[in-house]
């Protein structure tokens, strides 16, 4: 039995010396994201559009490297997967955060809206974990966080976003069906799956009266996520803590999909 004065479970949620990606990283969850991993003790790359945003965060968090990345842009992901092996030697973490969607009725959604959200909600995350992947594999180690959504698995409507709900699903069984194709190499891959959290997508909801009227009715915990409260997740899902677990969706979503 462990000397309980050297036994420390704390410590299998550091990732001390990890490379770690966050798409995403310039403003609300993927901030959030990036601020986590690094007082966890990875050196975190910062990627979004916003470069001066991305600049910023990064004078925070030392050692950090900013990268500007459009992920709905194919060159820019293998320009960026190809700069962290360059300069970092490897990645062992990739958090794919970044997303968008569009709030419309599927009777007025275009087809140009729809492409758009499956190209950064899905197809880049297809394409990030292809290429950051093959580094993994390569190293026999590593560990993928594919941020999905509950609307991957149940309807959001009366606040309409099929494009969204299609992209969020397409999420949920890519990450489970590369999991087990890797699950032999060393590599992981699970998704994170949030319920309604305050953050830049779902801007003005926290303030709205019938969005919170309508949050309270539905969540069992009834209020919105804050921030804060997907750390723990995270940090679980990157580090050795959930060395057993691969495949899986974590939802942290208030007890909403428990209903």
């Amino acid at each position: 039995m462990a000397n309980s004065s050297s036994f420390d479970p704390v410590s299998q949620f550091r990732v001390d010396g990890k490379i770690a990606i966050v798409t995403g990283a310039s403003s609300g969850l993927g901030a959030r994201f990036a601020r986590v991993l690094h007082a966890a003790g990875a050196t975190v790359v910062l990627t979004a559009r916003r470069l001066d945003r991305l600049e910023s965060l990064s004078k925070e968090l030392s050692g950090s490297i900013a990268i500007k990345c459009d992920v709905a842009n194919a060159s820019d992901r293998e320009a960026l997967i190809a700069e962290v092996i360059s300069t970092c030697g490897r990645v062992d973490i990739l958090v794919n955060n970044a997303g968008i969607t569009h709030k419309i009725a599927i009777e007025s959604e275009t087809l140009d809206m729809f492409e758009e959200t499956m190209e950064v909600n899905t197809t880049a995350i297809w394409h990030l974990c292809k290429l950051a992947g093959e580094n993994m594999v390569a190293n026999r180690s590593g560990v993928i966080v594919n941020v999905a959504s509950i609307l991957g698995m149940i309807a959001g409507t009366p606040i309409k976003q099929a494009n969204y709900a299609a992209s969020k699903g397409a999420v949920i069984a890519l990450s489970r069906e590369i999991a087990v194709q890797w699950a032999r190499k060393g590599v992981r891959v699970n998704s994170l799956c949030p319920g309604w959290f305050v953050s830049e997508m779902t801007a003005g909801m926290d303030t709205d009266d019938s969005s919170q009227k309508y949050v309270m009715q539905n969540s069992p915990i009834p209020r919105m996520g804050a921030e804060h409260e997907l750390d723990g997740a995270l940090l679980f899902m990157v580090s050795d803590a959930s060395s057993f677990m691969t495949g899986q969706s974590v939802i942290v979503d208030g007890g909403w999909t428990a209903r």
